[in-house]
This record gives C-alpha cells, structure tokens and sequence, in this order.
C-alpha cells in the first residue's frame, strides 16, 4: 500500500541514513519501525487486558499452598 506522510526533517534524514547504512530502501525502514512499534504496543495490550482480569481476583496464595511450596524448596545456607 502506498501513503503519504510529514515527518520531521531530522528524523527523515536520520531514516535515510539509517536505511543506507543497513542497505535497505526507504520502504523497508519504515515498515519494519512501524512493524516493531505496532508489536511492541500489542504487548501492553495483552499486559492491559490480565490485570484487567486478575483486578478482581484475589492474589493470596492458599495458606496450606504456601506451606507446601516452602516446604518442598531445599534449604540453604546464605
């Protein structure tokens, strides 16, 4: 798909340089960045959405869980 965008110029420039650099035209760049900062914000999406659930839940392990867990981890020595 083809689109139109302003961008500043120091990032256009910074993009050129950029794309030059890892020997990529400019369409490449842009749909990569655009690529990792739609997937980077899906992820706090998915973060959003389990504390939305777990809002209403309660995060208290069981007291005999917690007595079972502990019990099962070696001891050490610090």
């Amino acid at each position: 798909m083809k689109t139109a965008i302003s961008i500043p110029n120091p990032v256009f420039d910074a993009g050129e340089k950029l794309a030059r650099r890892m020997k990529m035209n400019r369409s490449e760049l842009y749909s990569q960045a655009i690529a990792a900062y739609v997937n980077q914000h899906s992820e706090e999406d998915v973060t959003e959405a389990l504390n939305h659930v777990y809002e209403k839940e309660d995060a208290a392990l069981d007291p005999v869980l917690a007595r079972l867990q502990s019990a099962s981890l070696p001891k050490e020595r610090w």
